[in-house]
């Protein structure tokens, strides 16, 4: 099995090295082979080579079955061409390897329900799988750009959607949700927005298809504060590029840290299906080379590579018991420490978790 893998910026070669070192155990444990291939991506590659996704990082991502990525950004390059902007790299692998569907889980472990800003009877047991659409809307729309007028400068950027794009990710919804709580919450801004109308409509004629599946409406600023105000009524959200964009990361924190956070992002290019797996939080350029990272969301993000592009579900299932299982004997990184826990690093709690694995 061949994994692309792409460190990036910040955090993100310390954390990427201890997801990598898990792949490598539960290998050796299950008897896999597995082969990475590194390459640079992101502020890392601007650097490096000019551009943020090289053709030859490109091209390592096609060839594989599955990509592994750290996070890409940083101020460092704030205030070069949006064309060069790390960022531009993570469009541009989405759009390339046509991931369509992005799967961001926000789950509340009993264990740090009070590492949480809301109270534990609020967000014990959450469960949640947000989907975002993620190749079309407001950052992939045209035109887009900033303009001159007679007043001055005027930004343009314009939410597409067609047809073809809300059925895809509506069925996603729908077939995950067979698998979980038969729960499909559909966000959008049908009352403002003509793209949000559109979406309502045809997820209300896909959902015909899937009769099982119970389906719910909210506009995008409600669920946002449904999220906060009873966010165990969800199961799986289904929303456009920007809401769920917005949404997983307000979900994510309902879990106690955004560090504890897997992605996966799915689809299929030239005739094959693929699968990028990444944590959903930034480089965190403040803390990068100190040992201080919660590696926990990309180890749990190779979890879903095992899931979902390999059919592993058995060596998927010991990497998430490992973690609990560290987790429950009071091991913590400095995002998700409370008092009467054992504060320990990024290579520590890796370890940890690699030995949970391999006994």
């Amino acid at each position: 099995m061949k994994i692309a893998v792409l460190p990036g910026d910040g955090i993100g070669p310390e954390i990427v090295a201890e997801a990598v070192a898990v792949l490598e155990a539960v290998g050796k444990r299950f008897h896999h082979q597995f082969n990475f291939e590194e390459k640079q991506v992101g502020g890392a590659a601007t650097d490096q080579f000019g551009v943020p996704l090289p053709d030859d990082t490109l091209k390592s991502a096609q060839d594989a079955d599955a990509v592994l990525l750290g996070a890409v950004g940083g101020p460092k390059w704030d205030t070069i061409d949006y064309a060069l902007r790390p960022e531009r790299a993570l469009l541009s692998l989405r759009e390339q390897l046509g991931l369509y569907a992005n799967l961001r889980p926000a789950k509340c472990y009993s264990i740090l329900a009070d590492a949480s800003t809301l109270k534990r009877e609020v967000v014990d047991g959450v469960d949640i799988l947000v989907i975002r659409e993620l190749t079309g809307g407001i950052y992939f729309g045209q035109p887009r750009g900033i303009a001159k007028d007679g007043t001055g400068e005027k930004g343009i950027n314009t939410e597409v959607y067609t047809t073809p794009e809300i059925v895809r990710i509506a069925k996603v919804a729908f077939e995950l949700a067979r698998g979980r709580r038969l729960h499909v919450t559909s966000v959008d801004k049908a009352n403002v927005l003509e793209s949000s109308a559109l979406w309502r409509k045809v997820v209300i004629k896909v959902h015909k298809e899937y009769p099982d599946v119970a389906l719910s409406h909210l506009y995008v600023d409600n669920c946002a504060m449904q999220l906060i105000r009873n966010p165990k009524q969800f199961d799986v959200i289904v929303t456009t590029n920007l809401f769920g964009d917005i949404l997983s990361d307000e979900a994510a924190m309902l879990t106690g840290s955004i560090g504890m956070l897997p992605s996966a992002s799915v689809g299929e290019s030239g005739g094959k299906r693929r699968g990028m797996y990444e944590p959903i939080h930034g480089s965190a350029p403040d803390i990068a080379g100190k040992d201080l990272a919660n590696p926990i969301a990309t180890i749990l993000s190779a979890a879903m590579m095992l899931q979902m592009s390999f059919g592993l579900e058995k060596e998927a299932g010991v990497i998430e018991d490992a973690v609990l299982s560290v987790l429950n004997e009071g091991y913590r990184t400095a995002d998700i420490y409370s008092e009467g826990t054992r504060k320990i690093g990024t290579k520590e709690m890796g370890r940890l978790i690699l030995e949970k694995i391999l006994c």
